[in-house]
């Protein structure tokens, strides 16, 4: 990546001997190869995740637990963003979060690795809590490396950054999904936790390259304030011990005593945090109204979720069971359908920002408002596709396995519409009080959006059917419309952000 630095003195004050990275601050790529590493063992374990649930050589559970699991799996990496956020701003700072988090996570792979039913959950548990610390709190140190929301590289930054996600994305199924299905499942956890270390390593290498500001606490507890916060930690730990003590020993135990209470509380959070924040009396009229505003966005990100993450769980599924998983007589294995995404982010996504740009010098470019809504009309469209391959199967027949990537081409074309600008719009329109906490709120919406799936598969509702998917997809369809509707009363909310 270091062949990537160019000398950048044209930039007003930017220092002729400053390197940066792609015209951006050289820190970028001290967090580009970080969040790289992280997610290529991220990724590359969630491939392998639905396929080990039901694998007869893996847990051997039916496909509605199976992505009752992972959907909850997902939302509680997201959920966890928002006590991550919390702890980058008032216990370690970012920087030192990242850092923790980064053991944490490779420890959690590590716990998977390890062949036995029982840890193999404690391994899901330490990784969703790492990657919970991390992701909130290296999305903001992107933020710090600019000079405020009016940094015009900013929004180019995110899609870079972005860019290293899907760089680690991609190659994730291809290496661990290949050697998790077909050399030994444990292997591939264990190549999980490889990635994760170098992702570390690179962190602490590189942290020199990073703003100041992401090694400050913002706002630290005070003496006060940490003795309370145990002490109420401690109180709802000893409520659950003896709660699931009492369980367990009356004999009444199954795998959704779990699930429930998790999915539920996916659901609720997210709803409470908001409400919170918009009745803060510390905020200022103007960031009441953007609240107000970036709800809508909430709502929207969390429809696009529940059918986007869909692709890792009920498409996999599917295509395990019902799809041609061959091109021209070649087989391939069921994971690497999860490498369609990110490659395809890499080719499209220097595309759109080029386009972005284009329209922008014209005074054309869409606002935000209206790229949400076209992100979330097309996420629809894509499960409207997926009636085809759904047919197909019920007909007796397998599914080409080009249906399934024309499926994944059409959401990650919504993705690159939603995505990248929540992200950036997060960081415009958070309060002050709110700094990394509001990162951690951006990725609550994945956990409201993965619950509200996890929770139709715990009732016993297959997604696989053509009434379901039909339904998620007009519902999407309808959420677009009705954003793009009321653009123009969302806008006036946004005050000057754009």
């Amino acid at each position: 990546m270091a062949s990537s630095l160019t000398k950048d003195s044209a930039r007003p004050g930017t220092p002729g001997s400053e390197k940066t990275f792609f015209g951006h601050p050289r820190g970028l790529a001290t967090l580009f190869m970080t969040e790289m590493w992280e997610r290529f063992s991220y990724y590359g374990m969630r491939a392998l995740l639905p396929l080990y649930l039901v694998a007869p050589g893996g847990l051997h559970l039916n496909p509605a637990t199976a992505t009752a699991i992972y959907s909850v799996y997902v939302s509680m990496v997201y959920l966890l963003a928002m006590p991550g956020g919390w702890f980058g701003d008032r216990v370690w700072g970012p920087r030192k979060t990242v850092a923790v988090a980064g053991g944490i996570i490779m420890l959690g792979h590590l716990t998977l690795a390890l062949p036995s039913s029982g840890t193999f959950y404690a391994g899901l548990g330490l990784v969703a809590i790492g990657s919970g610390l991390l992701k909130a709190n290296i999305s903001t140190m992107v933020g710090h490396l600019y000079d405020g929301p009016s940094d015009a590289r900013r929004d180019g930054g995110f899609t870079v950054f972005y860019m290293g996600i899907n760089l680690g994305a991609f190659a994730a199924p291809l290496i661990i999904g290949t050697i998790g299905e077909n050399v030994n499942w444990h292997l591939g956890f264990a190549l999980a936790a490889l990635g994760m270390a170098l992702g570390l390593a690179q962190f602490l290498i590189g942290s020199r390259h990073l703003a100041e500001r992401s090694s400050v606490v913002p706002t630290p507890l005070s003496a006060e304030e940490k003795s309370s916060t145990l002490r109420k930690a401690a109180i709802w730990a000893g409520i659950a011990v003896v709660f699931y003590a009492i369980v367990g020993f009356s004999g009444n135990y199954t795998l959704n005593w779990v699930l429930v209470p998790l999915t539920l509380l996916g659901v609720i959070i997210p709803t409470m945090v908001l409400v919170r924040i918009k009745r803060d009396k510390d905020l200022d009229r103007g960031e009441q109204s953007k609240m107000s505003a970036y709800i809508w966005f909430f709502v929207a990100a969390a429809v696009f979720w529940m059918i986007y993450d869909q692709g890792g769980s009920t498409l996999s599924i599917f295509a395990d069971g019902s799809a041609e998983n061959s091109v021209f007589g070649w087989e391939f294995p069921v994971s690497w359908y999860q490498s369609v995404n990110p490659v395809l982010i890499m080719a499209l996504a220097p595309v759109f920002a080029w386009f972005w740009l284009a329209l922008n010098r014209r005074g054309k470019e869409p606002s935000t408002i209206v790229k949400f809504g076209s992100g979330l009309v097309l996420v629809g469209a894509s499960f409207f596709l997926f009636l085809a391959p759904l047919s197909i199967a019920e007909g007796g027949h397998k599914a080409a396995a080009m249906w399934l990537v024309a499926i994944y081409f059409v959401q990650t074309v919504g993705e690159l519409l939603l995505s990248p600008v929540g992200l950036s719009v997060t960081t415009k329109m958070a309060p002050a009080k709110y700094a990394s906490q509001m990162m951690g709120v951006w990725f609550l919406a994945v956990t409201a959006g993965d619950a509200t799936t996890g929770l139709l598969s715990i009732a016993g509702v297959d997604l696989n059917k053509t009434n379901i998917v039909a339904l998620e997809a007009t519902l999407a369809v309808v959420a677009g419309v009705a954003v793009w509707m009321y653009r123009k009363k969302v806008k006036t909310l946004m005050g000057d952000v754009r």
